[in-house]
Formats: C-alpha cells, sequence, structure tokens
C-alpha cells in the first residue's frame, strides 16, 4: 500500500512538472489565436478579394469602351476623310476629352478597394479641368463684357423702326426682337414694339423701361405710344423684307389685313435682296444694312429678321452687340423677374445648372443641318453630366418641352460620382405653394407667353 501510494505521489508529481513544460511547448509552437480567428481572416481576404475582381471587371468593360470609341475615331476621322472640317475636329477634342474623364474613372475604380475614395493618391489622373483640357461641346461661356464690340444706339428724332416678326413662336420672336434692335442702332432709329392684336403681348413678358433706362434715352416705343404720336394713323413709307424666300417677310394678307386694322397704312413690300432664302442666309455686315435699309423716311418696317446671318459674332457675344449700362440689356417684366427669383429660392439654391432642352420640332429642324444638332438623350445626357462635374452643381432647373418617356431617361441617365444629379422642372400650380402667388395675383398664371 504504501509503495502503491509512494508510486502514485511520483505519477501525480511527474505530471505537475511535465503539464506546464507542455503549455509552454505548445504556446510558442502554435499560434494559438489563430485557431479562433482564421475563419474570420478568411472572410475578409475572400471580401478583398470579389472587390477587386468586380471591379477589374469593371475597369476591363470601360476600357472596352474607351478602345470601342478610339476606334471610331481613328476610322471615321482619319481614315476617311483627307480634310478634317472645324466641327469635326471639335467633335474629336469633345470624344478625347470623354476618353480622359473615363481613364479617370478606371483609376478610381480600380483603386477603390483600397480605400482611395475619390481621391488618387499617386496624382496620375489626368482632371480636366486642371490639367489644360479646358474644351468643351457644352462649354462656359466667357463673358468679358469689357472687351465687348458695341454699337451706340442714337436714335433720330422722328425716325422710327417697325419690328415685323412673324416666323416661330415665343422664343423665335424675342430673338427676332432682339435682332430688330441691332438694326435700330445701326440705322439710328427708335424700334416700335408691335401691337399685341398683330403680334404677342411683350409688355406682359419684357420690361421695357429697363431697356431705355440701359441706354439712357427713349430707343423702344410701345406700338400704343407710337399710334398716340401718330394720332392714331400712321403710315410706313417703306415695307422692306429681309429676306425674299420662300415669301417676302412671311407676310401673307391675313397679317397684312390685321397691319391695316389697326390704323396703319402701307405701301408695296420690297425686298433687300432677290435671292436672299431662309434656309441659306448669307453672311451680311453693318455696311449691308446701311445699304439697302437707310433711309431718310420717317417710318420703315423690317421684316423677317430671325434667320438673319448679321454679324454673328458681334450678335452673339455676351451682353449684346449694343452698348447699354446695365448687366443685360433684354430683362423679363419684373413680376416674372421676381417669381423667378423666389422659384431659386424655394427649390434650387445658389448653385445650379439651366437647361433648356428643347425638342418639339426639332427634329426635323435640327436633321436638315449637316451635322444634325439633335442629340439623342445619351449624348445629351453625356455633356451635361460634365458640366455638372465641371460646375460642381448639385440640381439642374430642366425647362422643356420633350415627353416624359424622353425626360425620364435623361434623369436616370445623369448621374455623377453614383449619385443621381435630380431635374427640376416648374411644378404644377398648387396654392399651398408661395412662389408663384404673384402670377396668379396679376392673371399671369395661366399665359402660354409667361410659361
Amino acid at each position: 500500500m504504501r509503495r502503491r501510494s509512494k508510486l502514485t505521489f511520483h505519477k501525480g508529481y511527474l505530471f505537475a512538472l511535465v503539464l506546464p513544460l507542455l503549455i509552454v511547448f505548445i504556446y510558442f509552437s502554435i499560434d494559438i489565436r489563430s485557431l479562433f480567428t482564421s475563419d474570420i481572416s478568411s472572410f475578409k481576404f475572400n471580401t478583398v478579394s470579389d472587390q477587386i475582381r468586380e471591379s477589374q471587371l469593371q475597369a476591363l468593360h470601360l476600357l472596352n469602351q474607351q478602345q470601342s470609341s478610339l476606334l471610331s475615331i481613328w476610322n471615321h476621322t482619319f481614315v476617311n476623310s483627307n480634310n478634317i472640317t472645324t466641327v469635326q475636329f471639335d467633335d474629336i477634342k469633345a470624344t478625347l476629352l470623354t476618353q480622359i474623364t473615363l481613364n479617370k474613372h478606371m483609376q478610381q475604380i480600380l483603386l477603390s478597394p483600397y480605400k482611395a475614395g475619390d481621391t488618387l493618391q499617386n496624382g496620375t489622373a489626368l482632371d480636366p479641368s486642371s490639367a489644360g483640357y479646358s474644351f468643351h461641346r457644352c462649354r462656359k461661356v466667357d463673358q468679358k463684357f469689357s472687351e465687348r464690340r458695341t454699337i451706340e444706339w442714337k436714335p433720330r428724332r422722328n425716325k422710327f423702326l417697325f419690328a415685323i416678326c412673324m416666323s416661330g413662336q415665343m422664343s423665335n420672336h424675342l430673338i427676332c426682337l432682339e435682332k430688330h434692335m441691332f438694326f435700330a442702332a445701326i440705322l439710328n432709329r427708335a424700334l416700335v414694339i408691335p401691337s399685341s392684336r398683330f403680334d404677342y403681348q411683350y409688355n406682359r413678358v419684357l420690361d421695357i423701361e429697363h431697356i431705355n433706362d440701359c441706354i439712357g434715352k427713349k430707343v423702344v416705343v410701345p406700338f400704343e405710344d407710337f399710334m398716340k404720336l401718330k394720332k392714331n394713323h400712321a403710315h410706313i413709307d417703306k415695307f422692306i423684307c429681309y429676306f425674299s424666300t420662300p415669301q417676302p417677310c412671311y407676310m401673307d394678307e391675313e397679317h397684312l389685313k390685321k397691319l391695316k386694322s389697326l390704323g396703319i397704312s402701307l405701301g408695296k413690300l420690297e425686298a433687300a435682296w432677290k435671292n436672299e432664302d431662309v434656309k441659306n442666309p448669307s453672311r451680311k455686315t453693318v455696311k449691308d444694312v446701311e445699304e439697302k435699309f437707310g433711309s431718310d423716311d420717317d417710318v420703315i418696317a423690317v421684316g423677317d429678321v430671325y434667320f438673319a446671318d448679321l454679324e454673328r459674332d458681334w450678335v452673339l457675344q455676351p451682353g449684346g452687340p449694343i452698348a447699354h449700362k446695365c448687366k443685360t440689356l433684354i430683362e423679363p417684366s419684373k413680376l416674372i423677374l421676381l417669381t423667378a427669383e423666389r422659384f431659386i429660392q424655394t427649390f434650387l439654391g445658389s448653385n445650379f445648372i439651366a437647361l433648356h432642352f428643347r425638342r418639339h420640332g426639332f427634329l426635323k429642324f435640327c436633321n436638315a443641318k449637316k451635322p444634325s444638332c439633335f442629340y439623342p438623350i445619351p449624348q445629351a445626357a453625356d455633356c451635361i453630366t460634365r458640366m455638372v462635374e465641371r460646375a460642381n452643381s448639385p440640381v439642374i432647373y430642366l425647362s422643356t418641352d420633350a415627353a416624359g418617356s424622353e425626360t425620364g431617361l435623361l434623369q436616370s441617365m445623369i448621374m455623377l460620382n453614383g449619385k443621381t444629379i435630380p431635374l427640376v422642372k416648374r411644378p404644377p400650380r398648387n396654392s399651398a405653394e408661395k412662389w408663384d402667388a404673384l402670377l396668379y395675383r396679376h392673371g399671369l398664371e395661366g399665359d402660354s407667353q409667361v410659361r
């Protein structure tokens, strides 16, 4: 019994000595923590691996798009044509800029698993806005008012130009009226705004007195004031048509009768040029206008000048061709201007892009031009997205006559850095909203000219 107990004691003692040594050996030879974390590490590794694989697939897709676009440029521009026009050269620049942007996105995608975010740490990305790639087909106008080429508008006493605008709708008529101002300035005449019984009711849309204030003298005369000066019986001494084809001045018998019903008498319509066609207008200069429209007669009428190609660079410069002391010579009426300010304050804020996306009738009109000016929705969306990226604007105001199917597709394609840029349109009338209350109170809410 004693031997057994002694033996048992020695075995227990031996086990007590060996066990710590065994634990120490196992501790240093095996990383016990790995036994508990191996599954988690494997999961993390697989997650990163999947992200890398997905990013690579996305990058390959973008590379394929880039390759197709560059091949298209090569095949259609350099191979098939020896002479590259200005428009083609502009298209090349715009397309190459798109490819640079694609390249930037590819780098962002490839670096996304490494938490590089939107900023590339190695500085290899090409930023079109800072790397000298400033060209855009949808570029921002550089408004250098101090460098404008202008003409002084100094009407001679009792010399008037009667504006005739017949083609298109309200926007066309406003452009036509603006060109008539240039004509009146060249010919040193005051411009007579047409009657609402013959044309649109411009005094509901435009701030006519603002024009006179900006010039510093009475250069624009409403039709009613003109008729008072003429004691309600005015005579147009010369009626000169800018275009002779397809129809002089776009004037038909019905409109001639309307003019006469206003108390205006007129002679025969004359064409300034025998072969001037609205479909192919020739470039004209100030000297041409002075030679063909210059006269000592008291009242002359000029029509329709919407399609006139007169001193294009001069007319289209920011601020216009006429010298004035205001930021803009032509402004909406005060009611419309204040309503617009309230709309911006309510829906848009200070940083937004305003987009006039006209579609109705443009498919036929633009396809008559070479190249066509009617852009498919994807191409328009690409151009708009680049403008949003450049301006860093969070919202777009959309003025359009496009159908919901087109605006819906456009909205779905305007995205930047994974975020949709909202398109905001003028909402239907709601009495709970106060931004358009002034239009409602003054009976302008349902006016098609205002909308």
